[in-house]
């Protein structure tokens, strides 16, 4: 199976990138990385299938090289990376050497090989010396990390081609203090909306760390995902907009509007910190780019309940991923031309890709379901380029197999796979036939 689209349906200068994370891939346990809240998440049972964690995982921390020549084998321009804030500052505060050369090393790896760096600071891991004092919760962290920012980009942040703060700040914000999905597992309303707050306020402070040291090319990352209503009813219809107003237009309206949705904010409010009106200046920091992470829809029904959000996810009819997602690349146009609504920034989909049921056979895992997939959402993206809009690059999730965070290491997102056991790495179907695609 082939790709309909290649590099030549696109304007010349678009960015064809893969993604990671630190957690993810690293190994925690090398290189002098500290304790996470994600390490404690994991640690408590019932929340990580089989308990698994992120010391070892693919040991992309001893194995660096191999994995960027793959990403070089396969033609791509970039590489979205992340910094583990534990990893460089193991108590949030003090910074271990080992760390910041472990950066030092792939920046300069990924320039002889001619990608482009692109670097997030966060993907999630907070040291639980400062989870310990309230994280996210807690506005002083938003002045830890931007410390963090400034120590870690004083060392790499001359070869970056791009950077953002904070990946996916609902996934930080609401799916962790307010679903409880993910570290640091809380249920609690207050917690999810200071949260909420508190995240875009460290984006902001990091933004001015980086600019403080001359740095350009700075994002936001924000995680975007279609509410369709279960039906036209007009509960449905409602519930629908406010899933919207807490997964999209939250961080967008904060960043770009330095304001939050009046559907929202009518309930996240009483929860809010003292003075959170006064700090959208800073929130609103001028800005590069902006990114697009975007995977699929969701049903959204009323749950029958008067308990805020009062909403639920109804089963939808189409095809599925392995994580029961289902695959709508028409949501993808749908973002892209609602955040060129927000801005005229160009606009980058910094994370794109589905895990499925891939089986290593006779030495090849053929996935075709993955191809059929990032080549629909491609033609989503050449949709968007017709239209005007300002869509700079394309970045498949993620690389390799990983550790898929509360699902541990059940579900394969990578275009190449990984044996746990033996950590050998084989590129799929998908990685030859994007090789194919970038090289036309």
């Amino acid at each position: 199976m082939t790709f309909s689209h290649t590099r030549s349906d696109f304007p010349k200068g678009f960015v064809f990138g893969t993604a990671a994370s630190a957690y993810q891939i690293e190994g925690h346990e090398f290189g002098g990385a500290g304790r996470t809240h994600w390490d404690d998440f994991a640690a408590t049972p019932g929340n990580v299938v089989r308990g698994e964690n992120g010391a070892r995982v693919c040991d992309h921390f001893h194995r660096w090289e191999e994995d960027l020549d793959l990403i070089a084998a396969a033609g791509f321009d970039a590489y979205r990376f992340s910094t583990s804030w534990a990893r460089v500052m193991p108590d949030g505060v003090t910074v271990n050497p080992d760390g910041l050369d472990f950066y030092d090393r792939l920046a300069d790896g990924m320039l002889a090989r001619g990608i482009k760096p692109m670097a997030t600071l966060y993907h999630w891991e907070l040291p639980s010396a400062l989870a310990d004092l309230g994280g996210w919760r807690n506005r002083e962290t938003t002045d830890r990390f931007a410390d963090f920012t400034h120590t870690v980009m004083a060392r790499i942040g001359d070869r970056m081609h791009q950077t953002a703060p904070i990946n996916e700040p609902w996934c930080v914000a609401w799916l962790s203090h307010f679903m409880g999905h993910h570290a640091p597992g809380l249920r609690d309303i207050r917690a999810a909306s200071r949260a909420m707050h508190h995240v875009l306020l460290a984006h902001g402070k990091a933004t001015q760390a980086m600019r403080s040291l001359g740095m350009s090319g700075l994002g936001a990352v924000m995680n975007m995902e279609y509410a369709e209503p279960a039906d036209q009813s007009a509960e449905s219809l409602s519930a629908a907009q406010l899933y919207d107003g807490i997964y999209n237009r939250w961080f967008l309206g904060g960043v770009f509007d330095k304001a939050y949705p009046d559907d929202v904010l009518a309930h996240l409010e009483p929860y809010l910190p003292e003075g959170w009106q006064d700090d959208f200046e800073i929130i609103g920091q001028p800005l590069d780019w902006v990114g697009v992470n975007y995977y699929t829809r969701k049903l959204i029904g009323p749950d029958g309940s008067d308990q805020f959000p009062a909403l639920e996810e109804r089963e939808g009819p189409l095809e599925k991923t392995a994580m029961g997602w289902e695959i709508y690349p028409e949501g993808l146009l749908h973002f892209l031309r609602h955040t060129a609504s927000y801005t005229d920034l160009p606009i980058y989909v910094t994370e794109n890709g589905l895990a499925s049921y891939d089986v290593l056979d006779g030495g090849a895992v053929q996935d075709d379901q993955r191809i059929a997939y990032l080549d629909a959402h491609l033609k989503s993206v050449r949709t968007a380029l017709d239209e005007g809009i300002d869509v700079r690059g394309y970045m498949v999730w993620s690389l390799l197999d990983n550790y898929e965070w509360a699902l541990g290491y059940e579900k394969r997102f990578g275009l190449v796979h990984v044996d746990f056991d033996t950590l050998d790495r084989t590129p799929k179907a998908s990685w030859h036939a994007l090789k194919h695609a970038l090289q036309r």
